[in-house]
């Protein structure tokens, strides 16, 4: 086995090779990971090369990056390419009410925010980054069909030819995304864990086309809101000044749409103010133009078979998207990674045996969060006991700044666990409920001796 030497790798530590199944956003970014420790990489896409396509098929909603996301980036030196150079940032929620006024609700000081960037960019940036170093190698159009793990062998099927390639690697990482191959192949081990929750819910893209003169039609740097209790809508700035825009909503509800003009009328009831902003014309368009997604939340374990595979990323713990946190903790999964893998000096069983026992609690973690942050978005931000609390707590957070931390503000602008982020909101409303209680008996003592 090689060691690696040099600026980039680790003199001394063995040098393997690495098959990473999935060119997306994690994929291409654990390959940069890899790739700056000198080990030599092959990542294997279903799709084709999406830099040479006119449009790319699937998701498109834009993604908002936050700390832990860009302190991923920052490691492989792609942070300010990234965020500073292509990122929108966005101070606040905007809420938009049925009487088309809006109000703000900024996420944490005043210099914190979040990066609008595009699904797209991001992917083609990081493909590109990758393929930089010498060490590593994409292979598009590699449909992963057959694969044995703990030998490091697997069978691609090239598209659309049906040709067969056999494949070994050292390390194998599944970073193919919520419906992983690698996972399957993974359950067919003993004790190996797996559950996934659909949610009543659907996504559907519609899009604010920019202004004649080219600039943004709402203030660009929020986060639009229009929650409306069963469903809302949300909308987030792209770069031309467009805006991509995404309706939640039962899929029930979106039944209930069949035609243009119950589709307007929808519309005009729930969101008078975002109808001129898209066009009735390209409203009716877009929203017929395609079916209402899914959304799916993943669960699994462990996510390592020994020292020969691993998964990450929405492979191992998809989420709803309503945290913001999908790309973030799949970013935050390669960081980690990494700096267990150095930890154990490139020893790799313990370290993915680590890397798995530590990150699915706070994978989990996530996971519940983004669900319960659904609730939030788009009915308890129009709630007033939400406002008081947001502002207590960016009261009590300004007078204790290392005490008291807020859930959200947890996170994302900081690098706390994500169970710890929940375990420090338990112990917050511990608080709250005992001083709730002393009031209310000092209230009760002082009635009781008036009376």
């Amino acid at each position: 086995m090689e060691t690696i030497t040099g600026a980039n790798g680790c003199d001394g530590f063995p040098k393997i090779k690495v098959a990473i199944v999935g060119g997306g956003l994690v994929g291409t970014l654990s390959a940069c990971y890899f790739a700056k420790r000198g080990h030599e990489v092959h990542l294997y896409e279903l799709r084709p090369d999406i830099r040479e396509l006119e449009h790319v098929p699937g998701r498109s909603i834009n993604l908002a990056l936050s700390v832990r996301g860009r302190a991923a980036l920052k490691e492989v030196g792609l942070e300010e390419q990234l965020v500073q150079r292509h990122g929108i940032p966005m101070y606040a929620r905007m809420i938009h009410e049925l009487d088309g006024s809006t109000r703000s609700i900024p996420y944490g000081k005043k210099d914190q925010c979040i990066y609008s960037v595009g699904r797209r960019f991001l992917n083609e940036s990081l493909l590109t980054a990758a393929e930089k170093y010498p060490n590593v190698h994409c292979h598009f159009n590699q449909k992963l069909v057959s694969a044995n793990l703990k030998q490091g062998q697997m069978t691609f099927e090239r598209q659309p030819s049906k040709e067969i390639e056999q494949v070994e690697a050292q390390l194998v990482v599944g970073a193919d995304g919520a419906f992983s191959s690698v996972r399957k192949q993974m359950m067919k081990q003993p004790l190996c864990d797996f559950s996934q929750t659909y949610i009543p819910h659907g996504y559907l893209e519609l899009c604010i086309p920019a202004l004649s003169d080219g600039t943004h039609a709402m203030p660009k740097n929020y986060l639009h809101i229009w929650p409306r209790g069963r469903f809302m809508m949300i909308a987030l700035p792209n770069q031309d000044a467009s805006w991509t825009v995404t309706l939640f909503m039962p899929f029930d509800e979106f039944g209930k749409l069949d035609t243009p003009q119950r589709l307007l009328a929808f519309f005009k009831e729930h969101f008078p103010d975002a109808v001129p902003l898209i066009g009735e014309e390209k409203l009716v368009s877009d929203f017929f133009a395609c079916k209402p997604s899914p959304l799916v939340s993943v669960k699994c374990g462990p996510y390592n078979i020994g020292d020969t595979a691993l998964i990450i990323g929405d492979a191992a713990h998809a989420m709803v998207p309503f945290y913001g946190q999908g790309m973030n903790a799949g970013f935050e999964d390669c960081r980690l990674l990494d700096a267990v893998l150095l930890k154990h000096k490139f020893d790799v069983g313990p370290a993915l045996k680590e890397f798995s026992t530590t990150r699915r609690p706070d994978a989990e973690a996530i996971c519940g969060l983004a669900m319960y942050n659904y609730v939030e978005m788009r009915d308890l931000v129009n709630r007033k006991s939400f406002l008081i609390r947001k502002k207590v707590d960016s009261l009590l957070h300004s007078l204790m700044p290392n005490l008291w931390i807020p859930l959200y503000t947890s996170v994302t602008f900081s690098h706390m666990p994500y169970a710890q982020c929940i375990k420090n909101k338990e112990w917050q409303d511990k608080v709250r409920h005992t001083k709730q209680n002393q009031h209310d008996y000092l209230i009760n003592k002082r009635q009781f001796y008036r009376s």
